[in-house]
């Protein structure tokens, strides 16, 4: 699986923000935030959700102070797939 996101960032005239991710598998995610708030609104579509899978990665750092990957095992296969894993956590590359 291709994990590569494109990330974009953005303020309006307003002084708003918005951030954007986008994969050619056409899953995308918009977060907008208004100025002086700090909550923002969540749209996403497309086969994955984007943003629901960067708030999993941002709830694991908050929880455990590390990323899944610090200290994972990296097993190759000869044609040059890549999984690596720690505990309950696994990732192909």
């Amino acid at each position: 699986m291709d994990w590569s996101i494109e990330h974009r960032m953005g303020t309006g005239d307003d002084g708003s923000r918005m951030a954007w991710m986008l994969h050619a598998d056409g899953s995308w995610a918009r977060a907008s935030t208004k100025q002086g708030e700090h909550t923002a609104t969540v749209h996403q579509g497309g086969p994955r959700r984007l943003y629901e899978l960067l708030d999993q990665i941002r709830w694991r750092w908050l929880e455990h102070a590390e990323l899944p990957v610090y200290g994972a095992k990296v097993t190759i296969t000869h044609d040059g797939e890549t999984t690596l894993s720690r505990g309950g956590w696994t990732a192909t590359l």
